[in-house]
């Protein structure tokens, strides 16, 4: 190590050397290439060259990570040079502004939300409004498609649509080449840079997060591109919140699910997963949502006639909660000198003139956070007719740190050096501040957290959890550790974060006793010693998870029960009605989920998007806490909030309503009313449960269906994957199976009993 080996240099080396890297990225003539996969699995294609400026020249020559790593990941795994290495990078990152220069590049970020239309203008004046081509494109759509297909099937045709729209409408004075499209049903991102870009940019990831009902519907949520350009990481994320003015909250919990869950996998797997705040650089743009409050329609109208937008401004919820500190805290916004984008007629200027008269609002929004960023421009554009939205665009010039070759050698060479010198045999060592960690009265899908910190010696070390023997994971289902490994410089300090959280998979264990709140974690060092976490708590036995047949026994509130009689009728197979059992017979059906229909029934058939629109999450923890109890009279949730609980108590059921011996025979009369009848009559006679009453909240849906105009396509589409599942365990159904659940459920929303 007296000299620097060659490949340590290319280990190191921040993006691709020589022209051989790009065999294979040339255009190979087949037109506009398409990200097939929408969900972050790109094929590098290519568009034909511009004829006479009219199509934008398209090539994918950027690299995704899955193709960058080879002989660097093959280097990285030799067990020699795997911690030395770690050292090294370690290092690099801390004395980075010892060999960069900060190179500002123009970025184009623009958001539009389509109202499920096809493109039916040029989007030059929306793309291309500046003289300067910019370097890079980040451009974002909300509701591309509108259909059911889209929303259930995740495939539509306006991709490619709007794919081809937006190439043709980047800037002509430039060649492109499209780095990464994502796509989760409506919400679409797509990325391009300047050819000559292509070759800095490394690393990329693309990854979605659903926030609709049940937290996982992509009708809501975000798209997210992450990637290296040059020695700066960028992260980009389109959102669409939820909608409705007096949904606030919603929105709010919405960004925090996209920040927390949106996660991005790394070159090294024994690093932790990125998020979306880990990276220099952050653009956010979307459909948020937020609404101007507190003033009437035609005030807010009046004072976009007068241009008095900072006083509008003043009214505008996003603005409130951001000064709250709710939602998008350290982000910044520029000053909005344009009139809201929202709500107009389609193919006009003119405000809503719908029955709804929808206030206007600044719905379109794009934010970021980092430094080295100066907006140069943010507006609207009101040329641009096809949807009900109005496109919005901000141009940056944002500071790049590039790499001075020269430099970045001088200073790899330096550490490698010193480490030569300090070579140390010493074994690793760390501190924990905490070893016993004890979860008091765990509810079900209520996140707990323990934290604790690992202080490091002398000796740089990495650290993992590591399975027991005989064991698949470092923990229980119902644990996790974040991070789970890492690595530590000398005398440095991380905290760990176990959290705790129940959910349908293990629930039922927990309820019935067959599991605890119990686990022993294994820390260990590499080349060090093993640390021992121990973890304790007790659970609340919840109805969610609980058979259906064991809460129809339950007459009491499951709380007022002792574990001994949960642990008893939970494990007790289902009963037949002439097995001579001494029990007492059970209830039709159980009264928690009596309870939430009921209140459905008495309070929510006027009410929109029932079974769409997602709850509050501290409210599904109030009407959770009053099923468990028993107090009834204490609910106080919203609709939809009743709604959403309903569905997840019939997902959280281990076995489905409709039972599993019944499974293949409803999809094989799906179609045939009569012939289902018959199944459903069949099932009643071997069940004294209401296993095909459970039928009974999608007849009650379709009741409620009468008066608020609810979809029963939508409403069988939901319900025939919570009460049909495939027996074999499958998480969920192919294309296939999926159909013949919703025709089977949608016969009984429209056909009388």
């Amino acid at each position: 190590w007296s000299a620097v080996p060659m490949y340590v240099y290319f280990n190191f080396f921040p993006f691709p050397l020589g022209g051989s890297n790009f065999d294979g990225l040339r255009p190979n003539g087949k037109g506009l290439p398409v990200d097939q996969s929408s969900r972050g699995q790109d094929k590098p294609e290519s568009l034909q060259p511009r004829q006479n400026k009219s199509k934008s020249e398209i090539t994918s020559m950027v690299r995704s990570s899955t193709i960058t790593v080879s002989d660097k990941a093959h280097i990285l795994s030799m067990q020699k040079f795997g911690l030395r290495d770690t050292i090294v990078k370690s290092h690099l990152v801390q004395k980075e502004e010892d060999y960069t220069y900060i190179q500002n590049f123009r970025f184009f970020v623009g958001t539009y939300n389509v109202n499920g239309q096809s493109p039916k203008e040029c989007l030059r004046p929306w793309l291309s409004d500046g003289v300067q081509a910019p370097d890079v494109y980040c451009v974002g759509f909300q509701e591309l498609d509108l259909s059911k297909e889209a929303f259930f099937f995740h495939d539509t045709p306006k991709e490619e649509e709007w794919f081809k729209a937006v190439s043709e409408g980047l800037h002509p004075d430039a060649k492109y080449a499209k780095v990464k499209l994502i796509r989760l049903v409506g919400i679409m991102l797509l990325l391009y840079v300047k050819q000559e870009h292509a070759a800095y940019v490394s690393e990329v990831e693309a990854e979605t997060v659903g926030t609709g009902i049940m937290g996982r519907m992509g009708n809501k949520g975000g798209v997210a591109i992450r990637f290296q350009f040059h020695n700066t990481s960028i992260c980009v994320v389109n959102s669409h919140l939820a909608a409705h003015i007096e949904e606030y909250e919603r929105r709010n919990q919405d960004y925090k699910d996209i920040c927390s869950r949106m996660q991005f996998c790394q070159l090294d797997p024994s690093r932790p997963p990125l998020t979306i705040s880990k990276h220099d650089v952050i653009l956010w743009l979307g459909d948020l949502n937020y609404r101007i409050e507190e003033l009437d329609v035609e005030k807010v109208k009046k004072l976009i006639e007068e241009k008095d937008f900072q006083t509008l401004y003043a009214y505008d919820q996003l603005k409130i909660q951001v000064a709250a500190k709710t939602v998008f805290e350290g982000f910044t916004e520029g000053e909005l000198t344009f009139q809201p984008t929202y709500k107009y007629d389609t193919g006009s200027d003119d405000w809503d003139t719908s029955e709804k008269c929808r206030a206007p609002a600044w719905c379109d929004r794009i934010l970021w956070k980092g430094k080295n960023i100066t907006q140069l421009s943010y507006q609207s554009h009101m040329a641009l007719k096809t949807s009900d939205h109005k496109p919005v665009s901000s141009v940056f010039n944002i500071g790049v740190r590039v790499v001075n070759d020269e430099l970045y050698r001088k200073t790899l060479e330096e550490i490698v050096r010193s480490l030569d010198k300090m070579e140390n045999a010493n074994i690793p060592s760390v501190s924990l501040s905490k070893r016993e960690f004890c979860f008091q009265n765990v509810k079900y899908m209520q996140l707990k957290v323990e934290s604790f910190t690992i202080h490091n010696g002398q000796v740089p070390c990495h650290f993992e959890f590591i399975n027991k023997p005989d064991e698949e994971s470092y923990c229980k289902q119902w644990l996790n550790a974040n991070p789970s490994r890492g690595f530590l410089l000398p005398d440095s300090d991380i905290e760990i974060e176990l959290e705790l959280f129940v959910n349908k998979t293990t629930a039922t264990k927990l309820n019935s006793g067959e599991d605890k709140i119990e686990d022993i974690l294994v820390l260990h060092l590499d080349r060090g010693k093993d640390y021992f976490l121990s973890v304790s708590g007790n659970y609340l036995p919840s109805c969610f998870g609980s058979p259906i047949h064991t809460l129809c026994y339950m007459r009491e509130p499951i709380l007022d029960l002792p574990l001994e009689t949960i642990s008893e009728l939970t494990l007790m197979p289902i009963q037949t009605g002439d097995d001579g059992s001494q029990l007492e017979s059970p209830m039709e059906i159980p009264k928690e989920l009596w309870m939430m229909v009921d209140y459905l029934y008495r309070n929510a058939v006027q009410q929109e998007d029932l079974f769409q629109q997602p709850g509050l999450r501290s409210e599904f923890e109030h009407v959770r806490d009053c099923l468990d109890t028993g107090m009834i009279d204490n609910l106080s949730a919203s609709n939809h909030s009743v709604a959403e609980a309903l569905l997840l108590f019939l997902e959280s059921l281990p076995e489905p309503v409709i039972c599993y011996s019944a499974y293949h025979n409803c999809l094989e009369c799906s179609g045939n009313y009569t012939a289902s009848k018959q199944v459903r009559g069949s099932t009643e006679q071997h069940v004294v449960s209401p296993r095909p009453r459970g039928a009974e909240g999608t007849e009650t849906a379709g009741k409620i269906q009468q008066k608020n105009h609810l979809d029963e396509n939508i409403l069988a589409s939901i319900f025939g994957s919570l009460l049909l599942r495939n027996p074999a365990g499958h998480q969920k159904l192919d294309m296939t199976e999926k159909k013949k659940a919703q025709e089977f459920i949608h016969q009984f929303l429209c056909n009388p009993l």
